[in-house]
Protein backbone atom coordinates (compact mmCIF):
# COMPACT_ATOMS: atom_id res chain seq x y z
CA UNK A 1 0.00 0.00 0.00
CA UNK A 2 1.73 3.14 -1.17
CA UNK A 3 0.19 5.95 -3.13
CA UNK A 4 -0.87 9.58 -3.05
CA UNK A 5 -3.93 11.54 -4.01
CA UNK A 6 -3.59 12.54 -7.65
CA UNK A 7 -6.31 15.20 -7.95
CA UNK A 8 -5.46 18.85 -7.64
CA UNK A 9 -7.82 21.78 -7.38
CA UNK A 10 -7.01 25.00 -9.23
CA UNK A 11 -4.07 26.56 -7.42
CA UNK A 12 -3.87 23.57 -5.11
CA UNK A 13 -0.47 22.31 -4.09
CA UNK A 14 -1.35 19.62 -1.58
CA UNK A 15 -1.40 15.84 -1.66
CA UNK A 16 -2.64 13.17 0.69
CA UNK A 17 -0.05 10.42 0.93
CA UNK A 18 -0.98 6.84 1.81
CA UNK A 19 1.28 4.13 3.20
CA UNK A 20 1.08 1.03 5.43
CA UNK A 21 3.60 1.32 8.30
CA UNK A 22 2.62 -2.11 9.69
CA UNK A 23 0.13 -4.72 8.48
CA UNK A 24 -3.47 -3.70 9.13
CA UNK A 25 -2.65 -0.02 9.66
CA UNK A 26 -3.00 2.70 7.01
CA UNK A 27 -1.37 6.10 7.40
CA UNK A 28 -2.59 9.23 5.61
CA UNK A 29 -0.09 12.10 5.58
CA UNK A 30 -1.14 15.67 4.78
CA UNK A 31 1.51 16.99 2.41
CA UNK A 32 1.36 20.71 1.67
CA UNK A 33 4.67 22.03 3.03
CA UNK A 34 4.47 25.36 1.21
CA UNK A 35 1.30 26.20 3.17
CA UNK A 36 1.99 24.50 6.51
CA UNK A 37 -0.36 21.62 5.77
CA UNK A 38 -3.32 23.80 4.74
CA UNK A 39 -6.29 21.74 3.59
CA UNK A 40 -6.80 22.57 -0.08
CA UNK A 41 -9.30 20.82 -2.33
CA UNK A 42 -6.79 18.23 -3.50
CA UNK A 43 -6.20 17.07 0.08
CA UNK A 44 -9.88 17.20 1.05
CA UNK A 45 -10.86 15.26 -2.07
CA UNK A 46 -8.17 12.74 -1.16
CA UNK A 47 -9.92 11.94 2.13
CA UNK A 48 -13.27 11.43 0.43
CA UNK A 49 -11.76 9.23 -2.27
CA UNK A 50 -9.21 7.16 -0.33
CA UNK A 51 -10.94 6.38 2.97
CA UNK A 52 -14.01 4.54 1.59
CA UNK A 53 -11.70 2.14 -0.26
CA UNK A 54 -9.55 1.18 2.72
CA UNK A 55 -9.96 -1.98 4.77
CA UNK A 56 -7.27 -1.21 7.37
CA UNK A 57 -8.22 -2.00 10.97
CA UNK A 58 -6.87 1.40 12.05
CA UNK A 59 -6.03 4.63 10.19
CA UNK A 60 -3.48 7.23 11.30
CA UNK A 61 -3.79 10.80 10.02
CA UNK A 62 -0.69 12.96 10.40
CA UNK A 63 1.19 15.88 8.85
CA UNK A 64 4.68 16.75 7.66
CA UNK A 65 7.53 18.77 9.11
CA UNK A 66 6.43 21.15 11.89
CA UNK A 67 2.69 21.28 11.22
CA UNK A 68 -0.27 18.92 11.25
CA UNK A 69 -2.49 21.40 9.43
CA UNK A 70 -2.85 25.18 9.45
CA UNK A 71 -6.54 24.72 8.63
CA UNK A 72 -8.63 25.27 5.54
CA UNK A 73 -6.70 26.84 2.65
CA UNK A 74 -8.25 30.32 2.30
CA UNK A 75 -5.96 31.48 -0.51
CA UNK A 76 -8.50 30.47 -3.16
CA UNK A 77 -11.18 32.70 -1.66
CA UNK A 78 -10.82 35.81 -3.79
CA UNK A 79 -12.55 39.16 -3.41
CA UNK A 80 -14.85 38.39 -6.33
CA UNK A 81 -16.40 35.28 -4.77
CA UNK A 82 -20.07 35.65 -3.86
CA UNK A 83 -21.43 34.57 -0.47
CA UNK A 84 -22.79 31.39 -2.04
CA UNK A 85 -19.46 30.66 -3.73
CA UNK A 86 -17.62 31.34 -0.48
CA UNK A 87 -19.85 28.87 1.36
CA UNK A 88 -19.36 26.27 -1.38
CA UNK A 89 -15.59 26.73 -1.30
CA UNK A 90 -15.23 26.66 2.46
CA UNK A 91 -17.96 24.39 3.75
CA UNK A 92 -18.80 21.62 1.33
CA UNK A 93 -15.50 19.93 0.39
CA UNK A 94 -14.40 20.26 4.01
CA UNK A 95 -17.58 18.73 5.41
CA UNK A 96 -17.37 15.83 2.94
CA UNK A 97 -13.79 15.09 3.99
CA UNK A 98 -14.68 15.14 7.69
CA UNK A 99 -17.64 12.88 7.04
CA UNK A 100 -15.32 10.38 5.35
CA UNK A 101 -13.10 10.39 8.46
CA UNK A 102 -16.02 10.05 10.88
CA UNK A 103 -17.73 7.34 8.83
CA UNK A 104 -14.64 5.11 8.73
CA UNK A 105 -15.84 2.05 10.60
CA UNK A 106 -12.56 1.15 12.32
CA UNK A 107 -10.66 3.38 14.80
CA UNK A 108 -8.83 6.47 13.59
CA UNK A 109 -5.90 8.28 15.23
CA UNK A 110 -4.74 11.84 14.67
CA UNK A 111 -0.98 12.04 15.22
CA UNK A 112 -0.40 15.75 15.71
CA UNK A 113 3.22 16.31 14.73
CA UNK A 114 2.90 20.09 14.93
CA UNK A 115 0.36 22.85 15.28
CA UNK A 116 -3.27 22.21 14.36
CA UNK A 117 -5.37 25.29 13.72
CA UNK A 118 -9.00 25.86 12.73
CA UNK A 119 -10.14 23.21 10.30
CA UNK A 120 -6.96 21.26 11.02
CA UNK A 121 -8.01 20.96 14.65
CA UNK A 122 -11.54 19.91 13.68
CA UNK A 123 -10.03 17.24 11.44
CA UNK A 124 -8.07 15.99 14.45
CA UNK A 125 -11.07 15.97 16.77
CA UNK A 126 -13.05 14.07 14.13
CA UNK A 127 -10.69 11.14 14.77
CA UNK A 128 -11.33 8.72 17.62
CA UNK A 129 -8.02 9.32 19.42
CA UNK A 130 -5.35 12.02 19.32
CA UNK A 131 -1.64 11.86 20.07
CA UNK A 132 0.42 15.05 20.01
CA UNK A 133 4.00 16.18 20.31
CA UNK A 134 4.82 17.98 23.53
CA UNK A 135 5.64 21.17 21.61
CA UNK A 136 2.24 21.46 19.92
CA UNK A 137 0.04 24.56 19.69
CA UNK A 138 -3.69 24.31 19.00
CA UNK A 139 -6.23 27.02 18.22
CA UNK A 140 -9.70 27.67 16.89
CA UNK A 141 -9.66 31.17 15.31
CA UNK A 142 -13.08 31.63 13.59
CA UNK A 143 -13.75 34.76 15.65
CA UNK A 144 -10.63 36.30 14.14
CA UNK A 145 -11.86 35.45 10.65
CA UNK A 146 -15.41 36.74 11.02
CA UNK A 147 -16.66 33.18 10.62
CA UNK A 148 -19.65 31.57 12.33
CA UNK A 149 -18.50 27.99 12.75
CA UNK A 150 -20.78 25.08 11.88
CA UNK A 151 -22.93 23.78 14.73
CA UNK A 152 -21.87 20.22 13.87
CA UNK A 153 -18.22 21.22 14.25
CA UNK A 154 -18.73 23.02 17.55
CA UNK A 155 -20.73 20.05 18.85
CA UNK A 156 -17.66 17.82 18.49
CA UNK A 157 -15.71 20.11 20.78
CA UNK A 158 -18.51 20.31 23.35
CA UNK A 159 -18.66 16.49 23.35
CA UNK A 160 -14.89 16.22 23.78
CA UNK A 161 -13.99 19.02 26.19
CA UNK A 162 -17.27 20.46 27.51
CA UNK A 163 -19.03 23.76 26.97
CA UNK A 164 -16.77 25.93 29.14
CA UNK A 165 -13.57 24.91 27.37
CA UNK A 166 -15.27 25.14 23.98
CA UNK A 167 -16.28 28.72 24.74
CA UNK A 168 -12.72 29.55 25.75
CA UNK A 169 -11.30 27.94 22.62
CA UNK A 170 -13.71 29.55 20.13
CA UNK A 171 -14.42 32.93 21.69
CA UNK A 172 -10.82 33.91 22.48
CA UNK A 173 -9.10 32.32 19.48
CA UNK A 174 -5.98 31.91 21.63
CA UNK A 175 -3.48 29.16 21.06
CA UNK A 176 -3.18 26.54 23.77
CA UNK A 177 -0.11 24.45 24.49
CA UNK A 178 0.30 20.70 24.77
CA UNK A 179 -0.05 20.54 28.55
CA UNK A 180 -3.32 22.48 28.44
CA UNK A 181 -4.63 20.36 25.57
CA UNK A 182 -3.87 17.20 27.54
CA UNK A 183 -5.53 18.56 30.70
CA UNK A 184 -8.65 19.50 28.73
CA UNK A 185 -8.88 16.09 27.08
CA UNK A 186 -8.35 17.62 23.66
CA UNK A 187 -5.52 15.14 23.15
CA UNK A 188 -5.26 11.69 24.72
CA UNK A 189 -1.49 11.47 25.16
CA UNK A 190 1.71 13.38 24.49
CA UNK A 191 4.91 12.19 22.83
CA UNK A 192 8.33 13.65 22.27
CA UNK A 193 8.81 14.83 18.68
CA UNK A 194 11.16 11.98 17.80
CA UNK A 195 8.75 9.41 19.25
CA UNK A 196 5.37 10.49 17.87
CA UNK A 197 5.39 8.46 14.67
CA UNK A 198 6.46 5.29 16.46
CA UNK A 199 4.00 5.83 19.31
CA UNK A 200 1.15 6.36 16.84
CA UNK A 201 2.00 3.18 14.93
CA UNK A 202 2.30 1.23 18.19
CA UNK A 203 -1.13 2.41 19.35
CA UNK A 204 -2.63 1.77 15.90
CA UNK A 205 -1.26 -1.78 15.87
CA UNK A 206 -2.79 -2.35 19.32
CA UNK A 207 -6.18 -1.13 18.11
CA UNK A 208 -5.94 -3.13 14.87
CA UNK A 209 -5.32 -6.32 16.85
CA UNK A 210 -8.61 -6.06 18.75
CA UNK A 211 -11.75 -7.90 17.65
CA UNK A 212 -12.99 -6.16 14.47
CA UNK A 213 -16.71 -6.62 15.12
CA UNK A 214 -16.29 -5.22 18.62
CA UNK A 215 -14.34 -2.22 17.34
CA UNK A 216 -16.95 -1.46 14.68
CA UNK A 217 -19.82 -1.95 17.11
CA UNK A 218 -18.40 0.04 20.01
CA UNK A 219 -17.43 2.93 17.75
CA UNK A 220 -20.96 2.99 16.33
CA UNK A 221 -22.60 2.88 19.78
CA UNK A 222 -20.50 5.81 21.04
CA UNK A 223 -21.30 7.88 17.96
CA UNK A 224 -25.03 7.23 18.09
CA UNK A 225 -25.24 8.04 21.80
CA UNK A 226 -23.46 11.36 21.28
CA UNK A 227 -25.62 12.29 18.30
CA UNK A 228 -28.85 11.38 20.09
CA UNK A 229 -27.90 13.53 23.07
CA UNK A 230 -27.25 16.61 20.96
CA UNK A 231 -29.90 16.29 18.25
CA UNK A 232 -31.59 19.60 17.43
CA UNK A 233 -35.18 20.19 16.43
CA UNK A 234 -35.48 21.05 12.70
CA UNK A 235 -36.40 24.69 13.31
CA UNK A 236 -33.40 25.39 15.52
CA UNK A 237 -31.04 23.59 13.17
CA UNK A 238 -32.30 25.64 10.23
CA UNK A 239 -31.80 28.83 12.24
CA UNK A 240 -28.18 27.88 12.96
CA UNK A 241 -27.57 27.05 9.30
CA UNK A 242 -28.91 30.45 8.26
CA UNK A 243 -26.73 32.15 10.88
CA UNK A 244 -23.67 30.50 9.35
CA UNK A 245 -24.72 31.29 5.78
CA UNK A 246 -25.20 34.95 6.66
CA UNK A 247 -21.62 35.27 7.86
CA UNK A 248 -20.32 34.43 4.38
CA UNK A 249 -22.07 37.55 3.03
CA UNK A 250 -20.71 39.83 5.76
CA UNK A 251 -18.04 42.49 5.32
CA UNK A 252 -16.35 41.16 8.46
CA UNK A 253 -15.81 37.75 6.87
CA UNK A 254 -14.20 39.37 3.81
CA UNK A 255 -12.01 41.48 6.07
CA UNK A 256 -11.06 38.47 8.19
CA UNK A 257 -9.95 36.51 5.13
CA UNK A 258 -8.05 39.50 3.70
CA UNK A 259 -6.26 40.07 7.01
CA UNK A 260 -5.37 36.40 7.30
CA UNK A 261 -3.89 36.28 3.78
CA UNK A 262 -2.08 39.60 4.29
CA UNK A 263 -0.87 38.52 7.76
CA UNK A 264 -2.17 41.60 9.57
CA UNK A 265 -4.70 42.27 12.35
CA UNK A 266 -8.28 42.47 11.04
CA UNK A 267 -10.33 45.66 11.28
CA UNK A 268 -13.88 44.49 11.96
CA UNK A 269 -16.89 46.81 11.66
CA UNK A 270 -19.75 44.53 12.71
CA UNK A 271 -21.28 44.51 9.24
Amino acid sequence: MSSSSDAESPGGSGRLLLDEPVPGVARLTISNPAKSGALDHAILDGFTRILPGLDARCVIITGQESSFSAGYDLDGLGESASAQEAEQLVAHPFMAALAAVEDYRFPTIAALNGYALGGGLELAISCDLRLAVSTIALAMPPGRLGLVYSHTGIRKFVDAIGAARTRELFLTGRRIDARTARAWGLVNALSEPDRLAADAVELAAELAANAPLAQIGNKRVIRELLEARSRLDPGTEQELLELRRACFASEDFREGVRAFVEKRPPRFTGR
